[in-house]
């Protein structure tokens, strides 16, 4: 289930809030609440990209980029995710999630969250992800010049950059495979 009343909470600290710099961490505060629990009693892998979710609203709003992507008719849509578990965070323990954009390339923008707990990175989620229009996907190109903003990527992190090379192979990969079967890129398959 999606954590509705804590976006309610992330969006209430919005109020007031001041434009935040496109490359600045935005920090959100958060407990671990027994829904967020696997058997195990620690917070569910799953449960890490559901709050990254959190994480990564508070950074749209605050950078202005939902803003400006709403004006485009666009939505966030994340392409894929990876994911680093190091610590568990176990039922009512506070942490953090910070979140930051580490840089972009022509199609795609790359975030990452960190869950900090007690000042130590307890779990990394990255994300690369795109605003979606009715007519296609806004190039990050496109947000920048929006947003006044005349600056190039910074260089990305290799983690990032080889995790970006697997992703694309992988889509490759499945559209080879959906090729060979005669399915089109549309999802309708075609008579064999």
């Amino acid at each position: 289930m999606f954590p509705w009343f804590r976006l309610m909470k992330v969006g209430a600290g919005l109020i007031g809030a001041q434009r935040m710099p496109l490359l600045d961490t935005s920090c959100v505060r958060l407990r671990a609440w027994p829904n967020d629990l696997d058997p195990n009693l620690h917070v569910n892998n799953g449960r890490y990209l559901t709050l990254a979710d959190l994480g990564r609203f508070d950074w749209f709003m605050r950078t202005g980029l939902f803003k400006l992507a709403r004006q485009h008719g666009a939505v966030p849509v994340v392409g894929d995710a990876i994911a680093k578990f190091r610590r568990e965070v176990n039922a009512w323990q506070a942490f953090e999630i910070h979140t930051r954009m580490l840089g972009w390339d022509e199609r795609w923008g790359f975030l990452e969250h960190r869950f900090i707990r007690n000042g130590r990175a307890v779990g990394v989620v990255g994300i690369r992800g795109l605003f979606k229009g009715p007519n296609g996907a806004v190039t990050p190109g496109q947000l920048m010049a929006g947003l006044g903003v005349s600056m190039t990527s910074p260089p990305l992190p290799r983690w990032i950059s080889e995790w970006n090379a697997g992703c694309e192979s992988l889509t490759r990969s499945l559209r080879m495979e959906e090729a060979e079967r005669g399915v089109q890129r549309d999802g309708e398959a075609t008579a064999r």
